[in-house]
């Protein structure tokens, strides 16, 4: 049995899902490349995938760091409780940041990262995001960059988890009623 089998329908292709990270990186750098060094913050632990091939793609110099920050606890909905379990290393102040998120949804997290950044005295901050949600949005915010736009479904692969599991996969589906359905 393979990972991807749990999948009940394949919405973006590892295909799609190069071909996004490509675009996203040609259109950073296009922005920050005149910018000193920009740091790109990965939040832990669905950004790693996303996060690493984009970097792939990105040519000037930039610092890397990461947060993890939690709502969900598992389980499929967020608890809108947000919690810093690691915080970043890196001094902000004056700094230009781009957040790298795999998926944003109610907004909540992201924004609250943002407004702590921004606290710390960050010259600017911005998100890139492989998946947005709109539909799901609960706070005033939108990433700059931005992957693939869908609705309400809830998602696994590519850093996208349930149960801390299917990270792994290379593409971005919809997982069988049988997997999620204790928590429905």
């Amino acid at each position: 049995m393979k990972l991807i089998d749990d999948l009940k329908e394949i919405l973006i292709t590892e295909e799609q899902i190069d071909s996004a990270c490509l675009s996203l990186a040609k259109e950073i750098t296009n922005d920050y490349k005149d910018i000193e060094l920009p740091i790109f913050l990965g939040i832990l632990k669905g950004c790693h995938p996303f996060m690493t091939d984009l970097l792939r793609h990105i040519d000037f110099y930039h610092q890397v760091d990461y947060m993890s920050v939690s709502s969900y606890f598992g389980g499929t909905k967020s608890t809108n409780e947000v919690k810093i379990v690691k915080d970043m290393t890196l001094e902000v102040k004056d700094r230009d940041i781009v957040i790298v998120e795999d998926i944003v949804e109610s907004g909540r997290t992201i924004k609250e990262v943002k407004d702590l950044l921004m606290f710390r005295g960050a010259k600017t901050v911005e998100i890139v995001s492989m998946i947005d949600k709109p539909t799901g949005r609960e706070v005033d915010l939108m990433p700059k960059y931005k992957g693939y736009t869908l609705g309400l479904n809830f998602l696994i692969g590519y850093g996208l988890d349930y149960n801390e599991m299917y990270r792994n996969i290379r593409v971005i589906g919809i997982p069988k009623d049988e997997i999620i359905k204790g928590d429905k």
